[in-house]
């Protein structure tokens, strides 16, 4: 059953819907979230939810039930606005993988569901880390359709699919050993060492689930462009086919590349043990495309580990960063673990220390020709 309709209602639509001008003004007064920022409004001709069943990237209009451990929600602009029960937002559904938060999925009908982060993704969560409160709790209004009666769906929006290939310009890739371990500050400091050189930056965060905050770092510290694997059209790379997301990166890439920067960063997210990561370090698109790694670690161990892991699998590793270099002993540590430097974030960002990249990028071409 339609709830809301635009200005396509004939006269003789049904009582049970709205006519003419309820759609946009109720969207307009909705909170759209971050993930939700390419909604083409001007094709919202319907909000609808009987016999609908959501996808990942579904536009819907849901209400807030009850505050749980997201009580704010990232608006397009960045800002952080407070939410309130009852309180009517726009979101993509999508699912999560997040060790520290959340393991949610996308449900399979429209009933109540929860707010899974703060970028504005709807899922239902199957577990919680032990730190996290219950969810924000939402109720579907229902779907957002075009006047065919289609659901919206943000894969619509997004950048156009591009096959991979090596770029002229050097590439730098952030992993880490798991989520929360430095990989975004590592990013960022990457990009303002390379900016207080004069170097024009591009930067991408690559995969992980739709929220902006990773992506304003950058931002902040002077890339641009900036992207992030939303603008390729999905909310979150969480149980996507391997040669999906290899599709994502290697578009993010190739639209990052067309802006002629002197050299692209970007953030995998979570850890070398996550699925999707794990397969996107392993894929010819990764390799192609990326001329050198920088691993983030909160700790000697993860380093060392990690360093053997991506070093075993052909990686050209640059530097090994992160959570650990906050403290000088852990520095210490993994310096005498691993063999590549062991480099603070304040030192990257101060341009104290850089790779160089005519060395990297020849270093790498050489590699792919043999």
């Amino acid at each position: 059953m339609t709830l809301l309709t635009t200005h396509h209602s004939s006269p003789a639509a049904s009582p049970a819907r709205s006519t003419g001008r309820s759609v946009l003004p109720r969207l307009a007064k909705a909170k759209t979230a971050y993930a939700a920022r390419l909604l083409p409004f001007d094709l919202v001709a319907a909000v609808e939810r009987e016999g609908r069943t959501p996808r990942a990237g579904d536009f819907v209009l849901a209400r807030v039930e009850r505050l749980g451990q997201h009580e704010r929600l990232e608006l397009a602009t960045g800002r952080r606005a407070q939410l309130h029960a009852g309180d009517e937002i726009v979101v993509c559904y999508g699912s999560r993988y997040a060790p520290d938060q959340y393991e949610a999925y996308v449900p399979s009908d429209l009933g109540p569901c929860d707010l899974v982060a703060g970028g504005g993704l709807a899922s239902r969560v199957q577990c919680r880390h032990h730190r996290m409160r219950a969810p924000t709790t939402l109720e579907p209004v229902g779907l957002l359709c075009d006047a065919d009666g289609n659901a919206l769906n943000l894969q619509h929006c997004g950048l156009p699919m591009r096959a991979p290939g090596a770029t002229r310009v050097p590439v730098i890739a952030v992993v880490g050993t798991s989520m929360n371990s430095g990989k975004t500050t590592t990013a960022a400091s990457l990009v303002r060492g390379f900016v207080q050189r004069g170097l024009r930056v591009g930067a991408a965060k690559v995969t992980g689930t739709g929220a902006g905050a990773d992506k304003w770092c950058m931002v902040d510290a002077g890339a641009s462009p900036a992207l992030d694997f939303t603008d390729a059209g999905v909310p979150s790379t969480f149980g996507l086919a391997p040669r999906h997301v290899e599709a994502i990166f290697a578009t993010l890439v190739a639209n990052l590349a067309d802006a002629e920067p002197d050299v692209i960063v970007l953030e995998v997210a979570d850890g070398l043990f996550q699925r999707e990561t794990a397969a996107l370090l392993q894929s010819g698109a990764f390799r192609e495309m990326v001329d050198a790694v920088a691993f983030a670690a909160g700790e000697a161990m993860g380093a060392k580990a990690g360093v053997a892991i991506l070093l075993e699998r052909g990686h050209r590793v640059i530097a090994v960063s992160g959570l650990l270099t906050a403290s000088p002993l852990a520095m210490r540590e993994a310096a005498q673990a691993v063999p590549v430097p062991v480099v603070s974030n304040g030192d990257i960002a101060a341009g104290v220390w850089l790779p160089d990249l005519a060395a990297v990028r020849s270093n790498e071409r050489s590699r792919r020709a043999a």
